[in-house]
């Protein structure tokens, strides 16, 4: 049997990116915290989200527990898989779990980075820290609701690249993971508007759109100082590396664009501003 490894840190968006990567790797089961999923579907195990503390969660992770442990190995033998993949926080967790099976050495070791950008995995770890989601790699049908007193929904459908439906996610909030709460939208408006009137640049800001999903994004409505070269991008470029380091800074989260429109130019020496179309 040929073994993977998948491993990056928690909340990087590990669990949802592992049906795509199975499928493309045609790999038929996936170790995800403590459960054998194989082909989209749960077949053995416990998953660790359903511990009271992150201690017990991690040790079910790695299968601790003999009888956890026997009925994993149990189904992966009557299986009889030709490839595996092992999700966890490291290369050093995926190794040790592979050993617990008793499975064989790792062949393969990817990272989430080499499956994701930076923008994504920030926003993924965002919705974590301040919600407390937790993805797992299973149809909510198969997730038991009774471990779940606080927050549990269907998560997405996962599909290939030729449309094939390769599996589901469900969103659960663990007991053991305390979420800090949901920011709202206005909080991310509003550190926009200080980035940009801190600008010696921007005169007003008039209107600013932000969405958070798929990535963050923002359209700002400025009315600038005069006098600016239009031709000149220099000015601009600083003012958007401005927000950029402004939000990531308060939010840890990379914004994806950050349009910025010139509704007019005022000059000092002018009572109206000059409008441009």
């Amino acid at each position: 049997m040929e073994i993977y490894s998948l491993s990056g840190p928690s909340g990087t968006g590990k669990s949802t990116a592992a049906l795509s990567f199975a499928h493309d790797h045609g790999i038929e089961g996936i170790i995800d915290d403590g459960l054998l999923i194989v082909k989209g579907k749960k077949v053995a195990g416990t998953s660790a989200k359903f511990e009271k503390s992150a201690f017990k969660a991690v040790k079910r992770a790695i299968f601790m527990d003999e009888n956890h442990l026997k009925e994993v190995q149990n189904a992966i033998n009557d299986l009889a898989l030709t490839k595996l993949l092992i999700i966890g926080t490291s290369d050093r967790m995926t190794n040790n779990i592979a050993e617990r099976l008793a499975i064989g050495k790792i062949n393969y070791y990817t990272h989430i980075e080499d499956l994701k950008t930076s923008g994504e995995m920030k926003l993924a770890k965002f919705i974590r820290k301040t919600e407390g989601k937790h993805i797992m790699p299973i149809p909510v049908v198969q997730v038991e609701q009774n471990f779940f007193k606080r927050f549990i929904q269907k998560g997405m459908e996962i599909f290939s690249p030729k449309r094939e439906k390769i599996g589901e996610t469900t969103i659960v909030q663990p007991d053991f993971h305390q979420a800090i709460g949901h920011i709202e939208k206005q909080r991310f408006i509003d550190n926009i508007k200080h980035a940009c009137e801190e600008d010696e640049l921007v005169q007003k800001v008039t209107k600013i759109q932000f969405d958070l999903f798929p990535l963050p994004h923002t359209t700002i409505n400025t009315v600038l100082r005069g006098p600016i070269k239009l031709n000149e991008k220099m000015p601009i470029l600083q003012l958007q590396q401005k927000i950029k380091h402004k939000f990531e800074e308060e939010f840890e989260l990379e914004l994806q664009s950050i349009n910025i429109h010139l509704v007019s130019i005022q000059y000092e020496n002018n009572k109206e501003p000059v409008i441009h179309r």
